[in-house]
This record gives C-alpha cells, sequence and structure tokens, in this order.
C-alpha cells in the first residue's frame, strides 16, 4: 500500500491540467485534481442562449462597475455581461504591474479554467518550426522534430475533436486528423480568391477549430447558435469539463477538489523530489497538505511559475526550480494587432447561423529563406460579417443629442 494520499496531483484544471487528469487515470493511476476556483457544469452557462433584451444592460454591462471591479477583464472582447461569472474581480485579486508596460492577467478562477474562455484556433506546429532555432541561429535548438510529435497531435485532435481544411498542406500548417471544416462565406470567399489570384502561394482558409462538425464521444456538432465565450452547453467546443474531465472521471480513478489555492509545494532534499502540495481552501481559509508521487503543474504559466516561486525551501530559496534567477522572466504572452475593413457589394448574400471559427492564412514569409527583413514571421485570423445594432451605440452624441 502506497504511504502516499495519491499516486498523482494534477495543479489546475485547464486544457493542459485536464489532458494530464484524464491520461494518468486512464493508466490506472489514482489522480487528485487540484482547482483554485469554484466547481462549474454547463447547467452554469446562464447566458449561453439568452437574447440581448433579457439583460438589465442590453448585453453592455454596467460600465461603472466594470471601472471599478473589472478594469483588466473587462478589457477582453468576450467579457461581458452573459460571461462576466467565469472571470476573476480584478478589484478582489489585484496584481502590480509597470504602468509605462502594462500586462492584461487575463484570469478565469473556475474547474475547467480558460478552456472555457479560449478562443479554439488549433493549428499544427509544422516540420520547420522545430527547425527554426538552429536554422536561424536564435535560440537553442529543439530536442525533437515534428516527426516525433505528429503522433500525438493524431491522439489529441481524434479525442477533442478539430475541424478545418483539408486541401492544403503547408510546413507550417499540416493537416491534421480533421473533421470537415466549416464554410466561409461569400465575403470571406471572395477574399480568399482574391488572395489567391495576385499571391499563388498564399491561402487563406478556415481556420483549424477545436469545435465538431460530427458527433464525437456524445458530444453533438456545432449548431452555429452564437458565441462561444457564453459556454457551450452541448460540448461542441472543446473544453475540460465537456471532453477530458468526463473521460478521467469514468474511469473511478479521478478526485476534484475545487476552491483550494496551492499556496506551495514541498521540496524533499533526501529524495530531491516534490514531495507534497500545500493548499489553502478559499472560503474556510483552512490548510491542508496532500502527498503523491508525482506532481503535475498545470496551472497556466503565470500561476505555475507564481507557485513555483512561492515553494521557497534550503535547498531552493528563490522559489522551485530557480537556482539560475531566470523563473518569471522571459514568459511570453499571446501578441496580436487587430485591423478591419470595408468590402462593399455582397448585398444579395447572407449568412445563415453564427459560425464559431474564422478564417486564417498560414505564415508565408521567410519560408525558404530570408524573404523578409526580420526573423520568421506571423499569420493572419480574421472573419467577415455584418455590422449589427450595437455598432455606433457607444457614439457620442447618441440619443437626444444626436
Amino acid at each position: 500500500m502506497s504511504q502516499h494520499d495519491f499516486d498523482a496531483i494534477v495543479i489546475g484544471s485547464g486544457i493542459s491540467g485536464g489532458w494530464a487528469a484524464k491520461e494518468l487515470t486512464e493508466k490506472g493511476l489514482k489522480v487528485l485534481l487540484l482547482e483554485r476556483g469554484r466547481s462549474i457544469t454547463p447547467a452554469d452557462y446562464v447566458g449561453e442562449h439568452k437574447p440581448a433584451w433579457q439583460f438589465p444592460f442590453r448585453q453592455l454591462g454596467d460600465r461603472t462597475r466594470y471601472a471599478r471591479d473589472y478594469p483588466i477583464q473587462s478589457t477582453c472582447y468576450a467579457f461581458g455581461e452573459p460571461t462576466e461569472q467565469f472571470w476573476a474581480k480584478d478589484s478582489e485579486q489585484p496584481y502590480g504591474q509597470d504602468p509605462a508596460h502594462p500586462f492584461r492577467w487575463i484570469r478565469g478562477n473556475h474547474l475547467g479554467g480558460k478552456s472555457l474562455m479560449w478562443g479554439r484556433t488549433t493549428p499544427r506546429w509544422g516540420p520547420i518550426n522545430f527547425e527554426e532555432n538552429k536554422r536561424d541561429g536564435h535560440g537553442v535548438d529543439w530536442p525533437i522534430r515534428y516527426d516525433d510529435i505528429r503522433p500525438w497531435y493524431d491522439h489529441v485532435e481524434e479525442f477533442i475533436g478539430v475541424s478545418g481544411q483539408t486541401e492544403f498542406d503547408s510546413p507550417f500548417a499540416p493537416v491534421g486528423r480533421f473533421q470537415p471544416g466549416m464554410a466561409m462565406n461569400a465575403c470571406e470567399t471572395f477574399v480568399a480568391d482574391s488572395i489567391r489570384k495576385k499571391f499563388p502561394d498564399r491561402r487563406l482558409t478556415i481556420a483549424p477549430s477545436a469545435v465538431l462538425t460530427r458527433p464525437l464521444h456524445g458530444r453533438a456538432p456545432c449548431h452555429y447558435c452564437g458565441p462561444c465565450e457564453r459556454g457551450c452547453s452541448t460540448g461542441s467546443y472543446f473544453s475540460s469539463i465537456s471532453s477530458t474531465l468526463p473521460a478521467a472521471k469514468a474511469t473511478g480513478n479521478l478526485t476534484i477538489v475545487t476552491d483550494s489555492v496551492v499556496a506551495g509545494l514541498d521540496y524533499d532534499p533526501k529524495t530531491r523530489k516534490v514531495s507534497g502540495v500545500r493548499v489553502v481552501d478559499q472560503n474556510t481559509r483552512a490548510g491542508r497538505r496532500y502527498t503523491a508521487r508525482i506532481v503535475f503543474l498545470n496551472a497556466s504559466t503565470l500561476a505555475s511559475t507564481q507557485i513555483l516561486l512561492n515553494s521557497t525551501s534550503e535547498s531552493f530559496p528563490n522559489g522551485l526550480g530557480n537556482r539560475s534567477g531566470v523563473l518569471g522572466h522571459y514568459l511570453m504572452d499571446h501578441p496580436y494587432l487587430t485591423v478591419s475593413g470595408v468590402i462593399p457589394g455582397l448585398l444579395d448574400k447572407y449568412t445563415i447561423g453564427n459560425r464559431p471559427a474564422g478564417v486564417w492564412m498560414p505564415r508565408f514569409h521567410n519560408v525558404d529563406g530570408q524573404t523578409a527583413p526580420f526573423l520568421r514571421g506571423f499569420s493572419y485570423e480574421a472573419s467577415a460579417s455584418r455590422a449589427n445594432w450595437t455598432d455606433g451605440v457607444s457614439m457620442p452624441g447618441y440619443g437626444a443629442a444626436l
């Protein structure tokens, strides 16, 4: 009989934590999953199908309260009256930052983590991505290549369900084990055709997206109902609570403890391993310690780093694994820029439903050498739609003055 409480502890229930729980439990391990936020189920997607007029502020929200309680979270496009229950209150969980270099830390403290809030675009890295450090001399060469990862891409895509195009393969965007891709609308098709005529080597196509177009594991295909950030009670888009966690629960090997904030990891210098996880119940403030043979830290980039920095000991006075002092530096966020335009015409066309996947142009710079004056490249994501009733409602002078 093991002297540990569990075979494995997984910290965090988001995309990677949910996958860790599934894989470990299916291998027969007794797993404890720790989540700092509250428990949540698809029944809690209270704003999923409500029309704008059923909200007190017609989906625009109480902007005075948002400025007070959600000044950071409310800057995200997905935040609003139908979704605010998924977001951390900045007034209750503030963080320091340099005003000259502001950082938007988007957080959701609930079972499933950001898997309930993510954008779902899921292209693969291609062969060139794994070779670029060696090719351009920036950074250390990857110890693995695309062919090493390909079987795991297959494994993940076949389980979670990724829909996407299959007619155009690219060294930056390999075709995966995709379900049929969603259709582009008339405007997107017009732009794609125009690009292909002028630039034959570039393709605008539907983006690979973790949203079903066919049934899978009891989850229904997307019915194009509306904005996915409100939640998906049919499980059509991938989240931990619709996919990996139900699979882990079905093994009988999973224990989930929510409302448990990890205070730190204990390090045993004799075994040179993590010996325990210290948590604090966010409701009662009671402390507890759990032990396991192995611990998986899947609490997102910043939260995982925070936990490691908090895990001090004689062996690691500056944080677990931080003898170099680099921990907490050089963290990568998701940078992006947005542009928009208006395409005249096409007034005789209409889009049916509310498609949850955008269109995408894989990278085309610096593929066969240094063809642009910067390292590597970028891709485009986009979508086309008609303006709706909310456009312009915040313009100065709207109402009686106008």
